[in-house]
């Protein structure tokens, strides 16, 4: 069973990249908590914690499609090296300053902007690496682990940071993040590049026949079209949990570091089941169902002020929300052909990461009128929405089988 799960493991180049990520996403995750408190701090202001938030995710919106292009065409080994490299600087920039006692709230949004970048830069790149690691036939599995570091670090980075935050302070924490990067690049070291397919640079190389083929495609299409909905509306709650955190249910950054980590734990038990799954599931339904079940959860956090029942309900969104995504990644993944995979998985970022940076700014703006947890009630009614809409088209096509 064990050895079913993590399958993938076996192959060394992807078991390298794997551990490497693991220690780095959890630092980054640490940093987005340690950044979003900082500025709360500085500022009890919701709208500084939207400007923040959209301020590190609307680079990737911006730049996430000519990534693309850029991880189709030259080494996604290379562009991944250079991407640590500067997040690395940009983490002890933010460490010294905090350190010094000279960081202001314009700094930080400066930082976040820096980190959005490069994020944008790599992510496309990051997302099409792991199919250059396995076999075709591992990689529903490999998406799946793969989904599973990024949710073992929002499970464990945030609680870690909570922690050192009230012992220690946020320098700290970005003094720590800039170590991490260091794992990824020595892995990156000793693992080698693959050759790029040169007999392909002339063809069907732009951005835009990339977009044509998403159009196109009768199941991407329609999974995008839910993804780009729900990160509107489904992620955006969390730019608020410091408000949450302070305001409703009356704690520190310790009670951050556990709604967050609360949200984590539930995606990292649905990366694990999606992980043991492979691609024996029904991806489309899958998708709907969870799709309906992040919303609802989202509409009774917004209404509870127990924190214990608010933690409860933090999984059940981390696991409905991960699974609903990391389907949406599987499908289109073992859909798309690899010529076409680094400007469709850049899409997929666009999508995922680059409209949450919309999501925030109306987050934001929204709950400095009507309250965080108006904010997140209405946000929840319009996933809810999306995935229901979503479920009709499946039932319509009489599908939803394994892709």
């Amino acid at each position: 069973m064990i050895t079913h799960l993590f399958r993938s493991l076996r192959h060394r180049h992807f078991r390298i990249y794997y551990f490497a990520q693991l220690v780095s996403i959890t630092g980054t995750w640490m940093q987005n908590v340690a950044q979003a408190w900082l500025m709360y701090r500085l500022t009890d202001s919701a709208m500084m914690l939207g400007l923040v938030g959209f301020a590190g995710l609307v680079p990737i919106l911006l730049l996430g499609l000519p990534a693309g292009v850029l991880a189709d065409r030259v080494s996604r080994r290379s562009l991944l090296v250079g991407a640590q490299w500067v997040a690395m600087v940009q983490a002890l920039i933010f460490a010294t300053l905090v350190l010094t006692d000279w960081i202001a709230p314009w700094q930080i949004i400066v930082l976040a902007f820096v980190l959005g970048v490069t994020h944008a830069l790599e992510l496309p790149s990051r997302h099409s690496f792991v199919a250059e690691l396995v076999p075709r036939a591992d990689l529903p599995n490999a998406i799946a682990l793969n989904a599973s570091v990024f949710n073992t670090a929002r499970f464990a980075g945030p609680a870690i940071a909570g922690w050192l935050v009230a012992l220690a302070g946020e320098g700290v924490v970005f003094l720590l993040n800039a170590g991490t990067f260091l794992a990824v690049l020595v892995a990156l070291t000793m693992i080698p590049a693959a050759a790029v397919d040169t007999g392909m640079a002339g063809k069907r190389r732009g951005m835009m026949d990339g977009l044509r083929f998403a159009r196109d495609h009768h199941a991407i299409r329609p999974a995008l079209a839910l993804l780009a909905t729900t990160s509107l509306g489904g992620t955006a709650y969390t730019v608020l949990m410091p408000i949450f955190s302070r305001e409703v249910f009356g704690g520190g950054a310790e009670t951050l570091g556990m709604l967050l980590g609360s949200a984590g734990a539930g995606a990292l038990a649905a990366a694990g089941r999606l992980a043991w799954l492979g691609g024996r599931q029904s991806l489309e339904r899958n998708i709907a169902t969870a799709a309906v079940a992040a919303g609802g959860s989202m509409l009774l956090f917004a209404a509870t002020d127990a924190l214990w029942l608010a933690m409860v309900l933090l999984v059940i969104q981390g696991f409905a929300l991960t699974t609903m995504v990391a389907s949406i990644n599987t499908l289109v993944q073992v859909q798309v052909p690899d010529h076409y995979r680094g400007r469709v998985m850049a899409l997929f970022s666009v999508l995922f990461i680059g409209l949450t940076s919309i999501g925030n700014l109306l987050a934001g703006t929204a709950a400095s009128w009507l309250g965080a947890p108006r904010t997140v009630l209405i946000f929840g009614i319009v996933v809810i929405a999306a995935g229901s809409a979503y479920g009709r088209w499946v039932g319509t096509r009489g599908e939803g089988g394994a892709v």
